[in-house]
């Protein structure tokens, strides 16, 4: 970690030399790494004690980081995660809670808290996080970042310790837009399903109808800045059956696959859990067959329904998150409130698997607030070229 880290972004393993390509086309960059990511010479704690106990010094890098390296980044540490990665508010019980370097008096999000922290303090040039149900997403909105989850199964997770694999992905942050696709060319190569040149804007009117008027205003202006280089949007619908619907199904996926994760742990060894995540992973436990049956048919509807909309040229411009980033003094039941309204818009990408790129254009109250562009299965470059062209 570096000898200097105000912003409590790093977990203090001993440093350890990384080697890198000496040439590259990232060589004049440096970059930290989610602490769910396996570097050879550090153990992998996940933000859990227990977890952190039973590593052991890790011998290979998971090929996520290897191509960073490879390409001539340079690593500076390894981040602060949430607790087994099972929050949205970036403050862990054992770890302390990382600062946001855009708004110090507001969360960063989680649970890659860490590696928004540290990018947006400036103490790297860009971070790896991991995004299962807006782990990449709520931090860049709150801390003035760019950030995506990508295509489901675009990055691999070999050597990254799970939550929810079928819904988990790989994802990074950088606080300019250039930097940001460069790392892109190097993870994702070329996109399968480009976008062409000129692509239909969507406007998901039941998405757009969850906000608060005070943040419809915030973002009218960055919206119209959008429709001026890409084009003017078409209205749509995006939810199956309702939002409900969507939030809970959405839920029993992620709770089952994460109890078959993290469950035999926490029954073998009972560590104790932070505040909702105890609450989160009890509830997991009790998620029925019958519910998980259901929901993993719902989610292939879903997934019809808006590939079908978005064709080959369809991009949803969305917000990212409800608001902006709760203050760090707000209780543990306005946070969780919080969380449970973000993911029934986070969930549009998790029950898809299509990426969703959130870039940092707009501000309420002097904090940051991201705006999203989400397009088909493996148009995920071409969604960072729109994000270019729209910061030019």
């Amino acid at each position: 970690m570096p000898l200097h880290d105000p912003a409590h972004a790093f977990v203090p393993y001993p440093d350890v030399a990384v080697p890198r390509a000496a040439t590259g086309p990232l060589a004049d960059l440096s970059f930290a790494v989610k602490d769910l990511y396996d570097v050879a010479g550090y153990p992998t704690g996940g933000g859990s004690p227990i977890v952190l106990a039973m590593s052991g010094i890790k011998t290979r890098t998971a090929p996520s980081v290897q191509k960073l390296l490879d390409a001539g980044a340079r690593f500076v540490g390894k981040t602060v995660t949430d607790e087994l990665a099972f929050s949205m508010n970036g403050n862990n019980a054992h770890f302390g809670a990382p600062i946001n370097g855009a708004a110090k008096d507001r969360i960063t999000g989680g649970s890659s808290s860490g590696s928004a922290s540290a990018v947006s303090s400036s103490l790297c040039d860009f971070a790896l996080g991991s995004d299962t149900g807006g782990s990449v997403r709520a931090p860049a909105n709150h801390c003035n970042l760019y950030g995506i989850r990508p295509t489901h199964g675009r990055i691999s997770l070999e050597a990254v310790l799970d939550l929810s694999p079928s819904l988990d992905t790989v994802g990074w942050f950088a606080r300019d837009v250039g930097t940001f696709a460069r790392v892109g060319e190097v993870l994702l190569g070329d996109d399968a399903h480009p976008l062409p040149d000129a692509v239909r804007m969507l406007w998901p009117e039941d998405i757009w109808a969850m906000l608060d008027a005070p943040v419809v205003e915030a973002l009218d202006e960055v919206t119209k800045q959008v429709q001026s280089v890409l084009g003017q949007v078409e209205p749509v619908e995006i939810a199956l059956e309702s939002w409900d619907a969507m939030y809970w199904n959405f839920r029993y996926v992620q709770a089952r696959e994460a109890w078959l994760t993290d469950g035999p742990l926490i029954e073998r060894y009972a560590p104790p859990l932070g505040p909702g995540v105890t609450e989160r992973f009890a509830w997991s436990r009790d998620v029925t067959d019958e519910q998980v049956s259901k929901a993993r048919v719902f989610r292939t509807a879903f997934k019809t329904k808006l590939t079908e909309l978005l064709g080959n040229d369809g991009v949803l411009l969305m917000p990212t998150m409800p608001d902006i980033a709760p203050l760090r003094a707000a209780t543990d039941a306005s946070l969780e409130d919080y969380r449970n309204k973000a993911i029934r818009m986070l969930c549009v990408a998790g029950l898809s698997g299509f990426p969703q790129l959130s870039m940092p254009l707009a501000k309420r109250d002097g904090a940051p607030l991201g705006i999203s562009l989400l397009g088909p299965a493996g148009s995920d470059r071409s969604l960072i070229a729109l994000a270019e062209r729209i910061a030019t």
